[in-house]
């Protein structure tokens, strides 16, 4: 007959113990804390452990203040006993000399100031200690009471700069393996947590600092692009309009010069494009130089240049700026040894006569071509020729 087979089944104290595993991690799972709760649960353990530590520290700062001043009292006894021992080298002489006995006085003079000042400083120590009495801090006490105060306060102090720095190693001992330890390993976590998030926003902080400068700027010269320059221009305009509706009398007016470069495409195509950046990033940093830092120049195109100027008075003073500019082409040019380079400008300015900013870079550029059709390197405004 076959024996009968047998079902396996978990015994019952087995079953238990694994019923209660289970809802165990069910429940850490459902309750498992969030990393705002860790973070909190840290800082404030972090703030415990630092409470603690502030504590332990300043009783460590406080007993190596005691050893400090322990070690002051010493050096004054070191003092105390070389005027001592100085008198007794006058005390040994054999003449007995009015300069022998000058000198003895003089030194015993000097002793009983030096315990003077010890006994000063050893009433001002900020611990109990025992003082020295006034009877030996004459110029005629004993000397043998006096070698006897001088070895006792030494041992004294010795003794208790010895037992501070006891005191100072146990605690750091103490402090090192106990709260040093948990205090840096929670404070390293919090500041590499939020070292993470910072140094992550300050990466798409960076990013997006980068790609606003990139989508406003032109990448070779550096200068503000076409649409950091209307973007400049509308500015510019409002607050014009706003002061011309103001009560204020002086008229608040703007204006675009557009530069084109004149046989610039020779550079490139005789030296090369190389030579031909060069050449504009050179006259690039020239522009800039040579307006106001309130004033914007942009590089609109490949030869191409723009300078808002925010405010002016005169056309003179627009047409002061365009020579300046003429000649910063012409100093680049004759620097770089092309001799092929020069520039046409038209100036616009608004309200008066374009009414329009947003025709300002138009009615300049079609000026410029004016001047071009005139016989280059020189500037008009769009309403005549220079």
């Amino acid at each position: 007959m076959a024996p009968e087979a047998t079902k396996t089944r978990i015994p019952i104290p087995e079953r238990t113990r694994w019923q209660r595993a289970a809802r165990g991690r069910a429940f850490a799972i459902r309750f498992r804390p969030g990393p705002a709760v860790i973070a909190a649960a840290a800082l404030i353990c972090l703030l415990i452990g630092l409470l603690y530590l502030a504590q332990q520290i300043r009783t460590i700062f406080s007993d190596q203040l005691k050893q400090e001043y322990a070690g002051l009292v010493l050096d004054a006894v070191g003092r105390a006993e070389s005027a001592r021992s100085l008198v007794g080298v006058w005390q040994q002489l054999p003449d007995a000399t009015a300069t022998r006995a000058a000198g003895y006085r003089t030194a015993r003079t000097e002793l009983a100031q030096r315990l003077t000042s010890l006994a000063a400083l050893v009433k001002a120590s900020p611990s109990a200690a025992p003082h020295l009495p006034p009877s030996l801090l004459t110029p005629d006490a004993d000397l043998r009471d006096t070698d006897a105060l001088l070895n006792a306060v030494s041992a004294w102090w010795r003794a208790q700069r010895d037992a501070d720095s006891a005191d100072v190693r146990v605690r750091i001992a103490h402090v090192a393996r106990t709260l040093i330890a948990l205090a840096a390993l929670l404070f390293c976590m919090l500041i590499t947590a939020l070292g993470m998030y910072a140094k992550r926003n300050r990466q798409l902080a960076g990013q997006s600092h980068e790609f606003e400068h990139a989508a406003l700027h032109d990448a070779m010269t550096g200068l503000p692009n076409r649409r950091k320059l209307f973007a400049a221009l509308q500015e510019a305009a409002t607050k014009s309009s706003a002061i011309e509706s103001s009560a204020i009398a002086v008229p608040h007016k703007i204006a675009v010069l557009y530069v084109d470069l004149d046989g610039f495409k020779q550079v490139n195509d005789s030296l090369g494009h190389r030579v031909g950046d060069e050449f504009l990033i050179a006259v690039s940093k020239r522009f800039r130089v040579s307006v106001r830092k309130v004033d914007v120049v942009a590089r609109i195109g490949g030869d191409e240049f723009a300078v808002l100027v925010r405010e002016f008075s005169t056309n003179a003073e627009l047409g002061e700026i365009a020579r300046r500019l003429i000649a910063c082409v012409v100093q680049t040019d004759k620097e770089m040894g092309n001799g092929l380079v020069r520039a046409s400008i038209g100036i616009a300015s608004f309200p008066d006569p374009v009414d329009d900013y947003r025709r300002l870079v138009a009615a300049a550029d079609e000026a410029m071509y004016r001047v071009k059709r005139s016989g280059k390197n020189s500037y008009a405004f769009v309403d005549e020729v220079s």
